[in-house]
């Protein structure tokens, strides 16, 4: 089967063509190379380098190849960004995937996969967050992929597309081959190891007095196969149901101070820390609720454990300190 990989030359797109390929999918890439990495496409996989803009080209990309699912990571993903530039994720993304989704119906795309976010919930009333918790998006970015959401659901209705939104929280880890690579790089782990490196001077904490055990905020963190796995178990459930919505994550939240000390553990630097003010708009704690799909569709981690996460990362970013640039 055909599966049309968009964002796929991005960190969870290209782990994810990877796993689809592995798992005897055929795989079409398609990435306008904004933040992605040529690099990072699958030498097994049909690349196109499109932007989702340009709806005439996304027509022929559906036109020529003719895939019978798609799963949808391109998109503009900074949540602070995001509030300074609403009309940029509010706009771009929304428009972008209602070209990508016209033309998937004009084509006959039966199965759908949304790559959506758990900014969907920004005041929880409970922790772990289950799919259940009410929607309040915390950003324009967490806005836009709720309104996907939206569309999505209005095109089962009306056009029988089948859909899963799959709403995560921290990606992080990497395979053998690829790992993360974002410029600039605002995730807590690859910002830890490039301390490691040598590559900055210390990492940034900020707030150490926030309601959790050692005063710094509690996230969850999920491996990036893990999730690359989720999704095509996902996609094979589209076989026989019309709707899916999960949250994803290890169900186990780990401090940014634990993700330090892994870190150092791990990679035998004694990479500085400096405590800076808290930031506005950061919970103390986001731990997600994977009830749902592991019940559903057998799902696991294989990678439950901060120190598997934290080693697979060191072992890519010590392979490539410049990342895919060399």
């Amino acid at each position: 089967m055909k599966i049309l990989v968009t964002g796929g030359a991005g960190y969870i797109g290209s782990v994810t063509t990877e796993v689809l390929i592995r798992s005897g999918y055929e795989v079409v890439v398609l990435d306008n190379l904004f933040q992605g990495h040529r690099e990072a496409v699958h030498p097994d996989a049909a690349f196109v380098e499109v932007d989702l803009a340009d709806k005439a080209a996304v027509e022929a990309v559906l036109r020529d190849h003719r895939p019978r699912g798609i799963m949808h990571f391109a998109s503009k993903t900074l949540v602070g960004e995001s509030m300074e530039h609403p009309f940029r994720y509010l706009g771009e993304n929304v428009r972008n995937a209602l070209n990508l989704l016209e033309a998937a119906v004009d084509h006959g795309v039966e199965r759908f996969i949304l790559s959506s976010t758990a900014n969907l919930f920004d005041k929880p009333e409970r922790m772990p967050i289950a799919e259940t918790e009410r929607i309040e998006p915390g950003s324009p970015y967490g806005e836009s992929k709720y309104l996907i959401e939206r569309i999505l659901h209005w095109l089962q209705v009306t056009k029988g597309l089948r859909y899963a939104a799959l709403r995560y929280f921290n990606a992080a880890g990497a395979t053998a081959e690829r790992g993360e690579d974002h410029s600039p790089e605002m995730h807590l782990i690859p910002l830890v190891l490039q301390v490691a490196l040598g590559q900055r001077q210390a990492i940034r904490i900020f707030g150490d007095d926030y309601p959790t055990p050692d005063g710094t905020c509690v996230r969850d963190y999920i491996h990036i196969a893990d999730l690359a796995r989720a999704h095509i178990l996902a996609f094979e459930a589209l076989a026989d149901r019309p709707v899916l919505r999960y949250n994803l994550g290890n169900g186990n939240g780990f401090s940014v101070r634990e993700v330090i000390e892994t870190a150092r553990r791990i990679t035998g630097h004694e990479i500085p820390a400096i405590v800076d003010p808290r930031r506005p708009g950061d919970p103390a704690t986001l731990v997600a609720d994977s009830t749902g799909i592991r019940r559903d569709l057998g799902w696991e981690p294989a990678y439950p454990t901060l120190e598997s996460i934290v080693q697979s990362a060191w072992d890519w970013h010590r392979r490539h300190p410049n990342g895919y640039a060399g």
